[in-house]
């Protein structure tokens, strides 16, 4: 579903605000006068401190998980306050969730953000981080998201290679995400609820370009209940309100 990260403000979508969107429901751009980021500014925050989905799912009492594991230097930066979460992260913290850290990803409860622990391994400095094959990390994030209602998993390295990847690097993380979703569809059953893919901004479908795009970005919806989300989709504002009908919230 071609779907409006602009949300009616002017200038290129951000990931502060875009992503404030998605796990709000509201119109954060337009609320704060801006599109702004990449992380959340005080205006932002508030918001998110006052209502978010990952909160909403907690105090109807259902459980909600953040997958991604974050290296021992990301954790003492936040927890020293010297680094400052991105949205979703601080989304994620005004719900009470934990972060996972290298013990979750060496016990296969969390996913690393290139999803094979490869740059574990080759930049952080673990080279006993075991390896995974995109379709076994894709299995994975089904298996780990079932101990969920609502699981969330950010891939931000499109975000990267938008910046200062080249072609080869685009086409080389597509494979990856193929193989990644070839392990989701090989192991998640229709009637167990939704996979919702979404982003915050559009990037890589310019490579080159080095800034977001204003294009529209792609949502794609898998599950039974596919046509009851997508109706009516028109920005990254609808994702909350559909997600809240579908779990009753």
């Amino acid at each position: 579903i071609p779907t409006d990260a602009r949300m009616g403000v002017a200038g290129r979508p951000q990931s502060g605000t875009g992503q404030a969107a998605i796990l709000t429901g509201l119109n954060i751009p337009r609320m704060i006068g801006e599109h702004y980021g990449p992380k959340p500014n005080p205006a932002i925050r508030e918001i998110l401190t006052h209502d978010n989905f990952f909160k909403r799912v907690v105090h109807s009492g259902q459980s909600a998980g953040h997958l991604e594991a974050y290296p021992p230097p990301w954790h003492q930066g936040i927890n020293s306050g010297k680094s400052l979460p991105s949205s979703y992260q601080f989304a994620a913290q005004a719900a009470g969730l934990r972060f996972m850290d290298e013990a979750d990803l060496r016990a296969g409860r969390s996913l690393s953000g290139d999803w094979t622990n490869e740059g574990w391994r080759t930049r952080l400095d673990f080279p006993d981080m075991p390896l995974l094959t995109p379709f076994k990390a894709g299995k994975l994030l089904v298996e780990i998201s079932r101990q969920y209602t609502f699981a969330f998993m950010s891939h931000w390295l499109t975000d990267i290679v938008g910046h200062r990847g080249s072609i080869q690097d685009g086409i080389d993380l597509l494979e990856t995400f193929d193989g990644v979703m070839r392990g989701v569809l090989d192991t998640w059953e229709d009637d167990e609820g939704v996979v919702i893919i979404t982003s915050d901004h559009g990037n890589m479908d310019e490579i080159g370009n080095r800034k977001h795009t204003e294009n529209d970005v792609l949502t794609v919806i898998i599950g039974a209940a596919k046509d009851q989300v997508a109706e009516g989709l028109h920005d990254l504002t609808d994702i909350v309100p559909r997600m809240a009908k579908l779990l009753s919230i």
